[in-house]
C-alpha cells in the first residue's frame, strides 16, 4: 500500500489487513511467557473449561493485530508512537489455526496545534477471523507526522 501521512488519513479513511493465522505451538509458547493461564497453556484444562479448547490469549490476539497493520504499511513510516490504546475489547475465542486480519478505520483526526508537524490520528481496528467474525477490537491513540 502507499505510505501515508497525517493529511492522508481522514476520518472515515479504511483498511484491510492480510491475514495471519495462529499455530498451538505460538498460542501455548505465548502464555508460558506472557498469560499463563490453564486454558491458554493446557488442551485437557482448556476442553474442561467454559471456552472448550485451547485459545489464543488476547494479548497475543492484539499484538498480531497490531503487527499486521504495521505490516500494511499505510503509516509506518510516518509513525511517531502512540499514547494508548481506548476501548480494547475482546468478543469471541481465537482458536489454533484461526487467521485473523485487520479491518480499520480512522475515527478521528486532529492536527498537533503546537507542532503543526504531526496529528493525533485515532484508528478503530476491528480483528475478523476467517469466518468474518469480529474476535477483537480496539482504538489506537497514534501520533502521525505531517508531510514537510
Amino acid at each position: 500500500m502507499t505510505q501515508r501521512y497525517f493529511e492522508d488519513l481522514p476520518v472515515g479513511f479504511c483498511f484491510s489487513t492480510g491475514s495471519r493465522a495462529l499455530t498451538r505451538e505460538e498460542v501455548v509458547d505465548f502464555a508460558r511467557d506472557w498469560d499463563p493461564q490453564e486454558f491458554h497453556l493446557d488442551e485437557d484444562a482448556a476442553r474442561a473449561s467454559h471456552f472448550g479448547a485451547l485459545i489464543a490469549s488476547g494479548w497475543q490476539t492484539l499484538l498480531v493485530a497490531f503487527n499486521l497493520s504495521m505490516a500494511a504499511g499505510i503509516w509506518d513510516e510516518a509513525s511517531m508512537g502512540a499514547s494508548g490504546m481506548d476501548e480494547v475489547r475482546w468478543f469471541k475465542p481465537v482458536f489454533p489455526g484461526d487467521a485473523i486480519h485487520v479491518e480499520a478505520e480512522v475515527v478521528t483526526a486532529e492536527r498537533s496545534r503546537s507542532r503543526p508537524d504531526r496529528g493525533r490520528v485515532r484508528i478503530r481496528h476491528d480483528v475478523v477471523n476467517q469466518h468474518g467474525e469480529k474476535v477483537a477490537s480496539y482504538i489506537g491513540n497514534h501520533l502521525i507526522k505531517a508531510r514537510a
